[in-house]
């Protein structure tokens, strides 16, 4: 019994959804401790589709506790839209089987409109944001201005952090253009948010006493390694930590309370919106990828950037990540190529690295050094043993392991869930 974080090594999209609904089959507690509603999760089961942004996979399930913890950024709308979605699926999701933190920071208007008008007015400098005023809503989060859930019933105070909250962005609305906004707006909104209320409790409380209980913990990550906003391409990042580390403070447990970290890791390499890309292919293989791959954004629809396996990024997210395991995904996506390529260094002005560097301006002329292995002609999809798969299969499966420094506990071989190859149960690890 124990506790397991779920984290993306790559550029997220990793296909952590499945994984993530496997592992939360088998846990009692599944926890949401970052991101908020720019990130996606599509879960598969028996052949329905769920599409979740801010409900933990948990929810599909029936007797488990989902808690969205504090460290993630909540638009009050979305998630009640969201709730009413699942709903019509026949999930029945309600204040016993959902609990959000009490202190979790909200997501207005202003944060939306904010992000908007930051991107337009960047131009071809635009981070490519998804525009939903995450960044802007974790801003105000430390900058001490926020409105946190459990405001809405501090009558004494709620009227100074609207004024603070406003004094902000209105200044920075007029610099951009853009009109300022009452007070009246924001008070409307927050009273549309009430029934969110209903779902508060002290989520950290409730962890304490599941690990007490012997409970299994599933800490569900969104995003991926290389968006972290200390360790990815910075500036085109998220606006919050993606490593393992966050689950702690992202829900209110002790690190010691993390028993095992499990990096979901594409058989190659995505990546959404602009930034750094070594190894994308912009031609035939990116393309013969994307199409297999189904490569489509859950949340927006953007289509995703493809290119062959980055061995040098997923090992220096094992190692800022602190992940102990694997879980290789879409290997299927491979099956029939003649020959493979892995970036094993990088060249950078003449130098072989064999790390991401620093400076955006040097990761903008990484250039990748392949090695090249084949391929295998047989096919994985639907594997559910290592028998079943092509001996070159194998090998560049190990090969993988052997070149990110972090062996395999999982491999997926399609989008069903059971259609899954355990090599080790990240709970009994």
């Amino acid at each position: 019994m124990g506790s397991v974080v779920v984290v993306g090594s790559q550029w997220g999209d990793e296909g952590k959804g499945k994984i993530v609904d496997w592992l939360s089959e088998r846990a009692e507690v599944i926890v949401r401790y970052q991101g908020g509603h720019n990130a996606g999760h599509t879960l598969v089961i028996d052949g329905v589709k769920y599409k979740l942004s801010l409900l933990p996979s948990g929810v599909v399930r029936p007797g488990k506790t989902s808690i969205i913890g504090n460290g993630v950024v909540l638009d009050p709308q979305a998630l009640l839209s969201e709730i009413e979605k699942m709903r019509g699926q026949g999930v029945e999701v309600s204040p016993d089987t959902l609990k959000v933190a009490e202190n979790v920071p909200l997501i207005l208007s202003v944060h939306r409109d904010l992000d908007g008008l930051r991107e337009k007015a960047a131009g071809a400098s635009a981070i490519g944001t998804t525009g939903r005023g995450i960044g802007p809503a974790y801003e105000d989060k430390v900058g001490r201005r926020a409105v946190r859930l459990a405001d809405l019933n501090d009558t004494d105070t709620i009227e100074s952090r609207i004024d603070r909250l406003l004094a902000h962005h209105n200044a920075l609305r007029t610099g951009l253009g853009a009109d300022p906004v009452s007070a009246e707006t924001i008070r409307a909104e927050l009273e549309a948010a009430r029934p969110v209320l209903a779902y508060t409790a002290p989520t950290w409380r409730l962890l304490r006493e599941a690990r007490g209980a012997g409970k299994n913990i599933l800490f569900e990550g969104a995003q991926g390694a290389m968006l972290d906003i200390d360790h990815g391409t910075y500036p085109f990042v998220t606006s919050s930590n993606t490593v393992a580390g966050s689950a702690a403070a992202g829900s209110g447990v002790g690190p010691s309370s993390l028993d095992m970290t499990l990096g979901i890791t594409k058989a190659y390499t995505t990546r959404v919106g602009n930034g750094p890309f070594p190894t994308e292919q912009t031609n035939e293989i990116g393309q013969l990828l994307g199409e297999r791959g189904a490569e489509f954004g859950t949340v927006t629809g953007r289509k995703r950037r493809c290119g062959w396996f980055d061995a040098v990024m997923v090992r220096q997210a094992v190692e800022t990540g602190g992940i102990d395991r694997l879980a290789l995904t879409k290997l299927d996506v491979l099956d029939g190529l003649d020959e493979l390529k892995i970036c094993v260094a990088y060249e950078v002005d003449g130098e072989r690295m064999d790390r991401l560097p620093v400076e955006t301006a040097r990761q903008s002329r990484v250039q990748p050094i392949y090695e090249t292995i084949k391929g295998w002609s047989g096919s994985t999809y639907g594997a559910r043993s290592w028998g079943e798969l092509p001996a070159e299969a194998v090998k560049y499966v190990r090969h993988v392991e052997e070149l990110v420094g972090a062996p395999v506990a999982m491999l997926s071989t399609s989008p069903e869930r059971d259609d899954t190859i355990l090599v080790e149960d990240p709970f009994h690890i």
